[in-house]
């Protein structure tokens, strides 16, 4: 991941404290906010890792069948990826 859960922590922060201000959001439990807009900020930004863990796990279990027909590891890793990618209807 890009940016540290800390960070991410501030930004979340930082988020819900400049919406409230314009009122574009009303809470009296501005905890909860803070920790909801954490948890889906930081589940976005870890999707790319999940992606990658996935791809990596493909590329395993068809590590054989590479190496007989001589395909490129990091090709390949970028094929499954976008593949990953378009079926999660990601946005990177």
């Amino acid at each position: 991941m890009i940016f540290s859960k800390e960070y991410i922590g501030y930004l979340s922060r930082q988020v819900v404290r400049r919406l409230a201000e314009a009122k574009m959001v009303r809470t009296d439990k501005p905890a909860v906010l803070n920790e909801r807009v954490f948890q889906g900020m930081l589940d976005e930004l870890s999707l790319e890792d999940r992606i990658n863990d996935e791809a990596r796990l493909i590329l395993e279990s068809i590590q054989d069948d590479m190496t007989r027909s001589g395909a490129s590891y990091p090709e390949m890793f970028k094929k499954i990826k976008m593949r990953l990618v378009q079926q999660y209807k990601a946005v990177l």
